[in-house]
């Protein structure tokens, strides 16, 4: 672990403060509120929008890390946009525009200068647009701004003693849907119920890409061989019919982020 690097990113958050943390509750916003929270004279809260295609689950667990570390914390409810109803090829970079304006009016209204998120040096070199919008809006992530990689985060996070140091990538539950599909809150339910499913069955991090009435579910590396000798399988299978998917299919690529993304132009 190269220390300038958690040494600039000290510096960046002493000259931010104060701020407003955009926190998912997934493991870089979590160790930024974290880290932020143990440094000196910094005014800053932690604020979550919620939104009906955010798991549940990781709302509950941001609320619970914050409580757990004497964080300052909020919660912002909203509607489903209807802007991305049809989940449009640039939902993403919508997405983020509606989400980080709500963050914006919030710090207007409560005297924060900044706004930051928990965008690692990793993401920057992959396909996320919605990072044009916090450029747009002027949002700093001193995580990507520090070098900080993904692997590099969970090694921190280990040393502080945190229990989320291997916690998996949770993403919205819109991009388990393919592009140019209408989002119902049906099948956003199927999703996270599905997924959940799956956790409880010992499969952490599964996705489930829901193609109409087909779950295609993809596992973390090792996994896939352990669902097809798993005695669990049929129950597996007849939970997840239960939920609504007629068809269950593994992908045997396993889990890829924007895996959804091939579909693009």
């Amino acid at each position: 672990m190269d220390q300038k690097k958690t040494d600039r990113l000290d510096t960046l958050l002493t000259g931010l403060s104060p701020f407003v943390v955009a926190f998912s509750g997934g493991l870089d916003s979590s160790y930024l509120v974290y880290h932020t929270s143990r440094l000196n004279n910094i005014r800053f809260i932690a604020v979550t929008i919620r939104t009906p295609y955010m798991p549940a689950r990781e709302i509950n667990e941001a609320i619970e890390f914050a409580a757990a570390h004497g964080i300052n914390h909020k919660i912002i409810d909203i509607s489903f946009p209807e802007a991305i109803r049809h989940n449009p090829q640039n939902r993403c970079y919508l997405c983020k525009k509606l989400l980080f304006s709500h963050l914006v009016e919030f710090a207007r209204e409560n005297g924060f200068k900044h706004i930051i998120d928990g965008t690692n040096s990793d993401d920057t070199r992959e396909y996320r647009p919605g990072l044009r919008a916090l450029k747009e809006m002027e949002v700093r992530s001193p995580l990507a701004e520090a070098g900080l990689t993904k692997k590099e985060i969970r090694e921190l996070c280990l040393n502080a003693g945190l229990k989320i140091w291997d916690k998996p990538a949770m993403a919205c539950l819109l991009t388990r849907i393919p592009y140019d599909t209408e989002i119902t809150p049906g099948i956003i339910k199927m999703v996270e119920e599905a997924e959940d499913l799956l956790l409880e069955k010992g499969y952490p991090g599964a996705r489930v890409r829901a193609h109409s009435d087909i779950a295609r579910i993809e596992l973390l590396p090792g996994y896939s061989e352990k669902i097809i000798c798993d005695p669990q399988k049929n129950s597996i299978i007849e939970g997840l019919k239960k939920i609504g998917f007629r068809y269950i299919s593994l992908d045997l690529e396993g889990y890829r982020t924007g895996s959804m993304n091939t579909e693009l132009k």
